[in-house]
């Protein structure tokens, strides 16, 4: 365990980069390293946010409380459990400013923006490594076995990003007991929840009712392709946490659109069914396409995006990165994540045809 260096990288909302690099209109750009639903907004949504455009006249209430009702309904949880923020984002730099880790302990390779916040918050972040040996999969009692009470919190992104790998909640138990044993808070961030195969017995929400320690962290941008829309939510249980959060968040976190897009959405099953029907069978066909394939080595994905490694070393990650963006397609070169090199990439699971492209450029 220990603290890594970055390098840059495109993330998946750098098409203007892209467009001035390469000379290829962003509109033209097939994204599959931003993981967004290839269905777009829900229609539902569309229509609903035409209707209610004179929303933006007025200041959203500052409790949005239809907002968390509506929310607290989707998770099947108590709206007082449930703070809403600027994007996943913002509430990841709130809790942990709250926490104030000096040191904070992080499963990856995984997602840059913890460590950046803990370390605009003072702390230092360590990481715990999973092992593309091991498929990626967390060895639960070496993580418990390596905590101790120096650290004051832990981050789990579940699924993981860009591993796909998921911790069962059984699993989540046994690292919360501990954690709670040693007092250390547990930041779960379940961005990618919505895309496993059950979603009600993967989710760490329901043990928030069990763990005053535990904050769970939901977006709206992947499942429901809004990342311009920047709605985010946190549920907890522990009442000194939500108080003090709620005073010193800004009063308008949400703009009064995502106010309304939020009580709209989330009630949108038909859309959620079919997203849901749609990453599953894409998931399963392209897993098993690559599984078959002697150029690449793929890692189970349990989210809507597969971690994939180089087996052919003729090539890296940024020839194929290269490749495929001159063929207007984004795929995520993955060499910057901690643990990783220039032998991984990850891509998203978009519509069929789309796919097809995709796999018939790498597997050609």
């Amino acid at each position: 365990m220990g603290q890594i260096q970055h390098r840059d990288h495109f993330h998946g909302s750098d098409l203007e980069k892209i467009e001035q690099i390469y000379g290829i209109r962003k509109e033209e750009i097939i994204s599959f390293s931003a993981n967004v639903n290839p269905l777009g907004i829900s229609s539902k949504l569309r229509q609903g946010l035409a209707e209610h455009v004179d929303a933006i006249t007025s200041y959203p209430d500052r409790e949005y409380t239809s907002l968390r009702r509506c929310i607290g309904q989707y998770l099947t949880c108590d709206m007082e459990q449930i703070v809403v923020g600027n994007g996943s984002t913002e509430l990841i730099s709130l809790f942990i400013d709250f926490i104030h880790p000096k040191r904070a302990l992080i499963l990856g390779p995984t997602y840059s923006e913890y460590e950046r916040s803990v370390g605009l918050s003072g702390g230092n972040s360590h990481y715990y490594p999973l092992h593309a040996k091991e498929g990626f999969t967390l060895h639960t009692e070496d993580l418990c076995a390596k905590l101790s009470e120096d650290y004051q919190l832990l981050i789990l992104c579940n699924p993981n990003n860009p591993t796909s790998t998921l911790i069962p909640r059984q699993q989540m138990r046994r690292i919360l007991d501990t954690c709670k044993m040693l007092g250390i808070y547990v930041l779960v961030d379940e961005t990618y929840i919505e895309f496993t195969r059950d979603v009600g017995a993967s989710s760490s929400i329901p043990l928030t009712r069990d763990y005053n320690n535990l904050i769970v962290l939901r977006g709206t941008s992947k499942f429901f392709a809004a990342p311009g829309l920047r709605l985010g939510y946190a549920v907890l249980s522990n009442p000194d946490i939500i108080s003090t959060v709620r005073r010193v968040k800004n009063p308008w976190m949400i703009n009064a659109l995502a106010d309304v897009a939020g009580q709209l959405m989330f009630t949108d099953e038909d859309y959620k069914t079919k997203t849901r029907r749609l990453i599953l069978s894409e998931r399963e066909r392209l897993y098993h396409l690559f599984l078959s394939s002697d150029r690449f080595k793929p890692y189970d994905p349990q989210a809507n995006f597969m971690l994939l490694r180089i087996e052919d070393p003729s090539i890296n990650a940024a020839d194929l990165f290269d490749l495929c963006i001159r063929q207007k397609m984004m795929i995520r070169d993955c060499s910057t994540f901690p643990f990783l090199s220039d032998r991984y990439i990850r891509f998203c699971f978009m519509k069929p045809e789309d796919n097809d492209r995709l796999m018939n450029l790498l597997l050609s």
